[in-house]
Formats: C-alpha cells, structure tokens, sequence
C-alpha cells in the first residue's frame, strides 16, 4: 500500500480498567502503519479514563457524562472518526487482545474488493486460545437464530478462506467510511446485543459485502462487562434484543416456527457452553 487508509479504531469502555490498558498494550504493537485510537468511556467509576490518558497520552480520550451502552458510546466515537477524514472506522471490545498483523489482514481484504462494506476476523476465546468464538455469522430466519459459525470449536484449520458472512460481530467490526455516510450509524433503540447483526443487515440491504477475514485474528475475553455468559442480565437483555431484531427483519411466515425454536435454540445454546465449561 502506497498511501495506506486511515483507520480509527475506537475502543468503548465502562469500567474495565485493566481490561483496556491490555487491550491497548497490544494495539500498540500493530503492524500496520495509519491509525489513530478513540477511547470512549461510558462513565467508569473505576478509574479507567484517568488510567489511560496517565499510560496513553496520545490516544484520544472521549469521557461520555453517563453510560450511553454500546450504540451510542460508539456513536459518539464514530462521529469523531468521520470528522477527522477516518477512511475507515474499527469498533473494537476493550477485552480483547490482537494479533500484531490484525489490522493489515483485515485492511488488505477489505481494499481487495470495492464492494464490500465491512469485514470482521477470527476470534478467539481469551481462555482457550486455539478454540473459536467467531468465524463468520449467521442467520437463520426460521429459528429466529443469529449466531457465530465455528463458535466452541477448536481451530483445526476448518476456517481458513475468505468469505461472506451473513453479520460481522461487534467484538470487532471494520466498516467502511462510504457505508456509514450511506446507512447511518449505530441504532440506539437496542438497549444492548443485536446492534451489530442490525447494522450488518443494514450494509448489507444498501449493497455491501460482509467478509469474514480468517487471517486476522484476535482473543476475547467473553461477556467480562455482562457477568459471563449465564448471568441474567446477559441473557434477558440479549432475548429482548434478538425480538426487537426480528420483529424488524423476520418475514411474517417466518412466525410460524420462531415462538417454537428460539427458545429451544436458547437453552441449547447455555447446554453446548457448560459442556465444555467455557463461556
């Protein structure tokens, strides 16, 4: 690349001190050449924002008055990137930790194809390092599931090609400049989960490919902010926001199996993650 794109990754906190100062340590050691750093704290308690403008002085610190969730904390940020002539804008969870090629993977495919509008990598759980949380999402319309394909899975190279992919996880999620300007930003009716499978329809309904980018790869530290994968609040809020979702998206003939299927998808779902004991 001659004159690379400029990218602002955008890092979206709420009390996870720790958390994003790791995440932060790895976004320094990236490979790639152009890109800035927004961090948006959503009114930490917890010292998170005094921490990182204290080890990070160059990174740009967005202190939001009260908890504004992930749409629009990441609003807030996303409106900062376009102003500043970002040519793309990569939301980031502040508990993850990438691999130093990350951003070039994801860039070089995105560049490859004028056609697509966002693309997302290989995640890993932070906890079992070789074992996939997201290779790729889908959505089936008829159990009314949005879910991650390889998700539990060890990594035996089955996810190794590029390919398009039905939503790109917020987790991390590279979009294209042209594709906000075109569809807007973030919802913020979803109180939280389902704005990322909304804004991948949304791209994709404007014209936009969504790509699954297996050579960047990154780890996660699953549902830290949410209290783990069984807690209450990540489950009833995560069903409230798969409804609003579907009851947006989901043709009315789809209705005839989603009241029966979801809920069983559900429980199977919390079965699959105790059984390997990982979240």
């Amino acid at each position: 690349m001659n004159h690379p794109p400029l990218v602002y990754i955008i890092v979206l906190t709420w009390n996870g001190k720790s958390d994003t100062i790791e995440c932060l340590q790895s976004l320094q050691k990236l490979s790639y050449p152009n890109y800035k750093i927004i961090v948006v704290d959503n009114a930490s308690i917890d010292g998170t924002a005094d921490e990182v403008m204290r080890l990070y002085p160059s990174v740009e610190l967005v202190r939001n008055s009260s908890n504004l969730r992930f749409a629009g904390g990441n609003n807030i940020g996303i409106n900062i990137a376009l102003k500043k002539k970002a040519d793309y804008v990569l939301l980031l969870n502040n508990d993850t930790i990438v691999d130093v090629n990350f951003l070039s993977h994801l860039i070089e495919a995105a560049e490859s194809d004028e056609h697509v509008g966002m693309a997302g990598p290989k995640i890993y759980y932070h906890s079992d390092q070789k074992r996939i949380w997201y290779a790729g999402g889908k959505i089936d319309w008829w159990t009314g599931s949005v879910s991650h394909l390889g998700v539990r899975e060890i990594d035996k190279g089955q996810f190794i090609k590029l390919k398009y992919t039905d939503y790109v996880t917020g987790c991390a999620l590279l979009v294209k400049r042209e594709v906000v300007e075109k569809i807007g930003l973030l919802d913020e009716s979803y109180f939280i989960y389902g704005e990322d499978a909304d804004w991948s329809l949304r791209t994709a309904g404007a014209g936009y490919k969504l790509l699954f980018v297996p050579q960047a790869i990154l780890w996660h530290k699953v549902s830290v902010s949410t209290g783990g994968h069984f807690s209450w609040f990540k489950n009833w809020n995560k069903l409230k926001s798969q409804l609003r979702f579907l009851f947006r998206y989901a043709k009315p003939y789809h209705w005839l199996t989603i009241p029966l299927l979801l809920p069983l998808n559900i429980l199977l779902t919390i079965y699959r993650s105790k059984k390997i004991n990982i979240q």
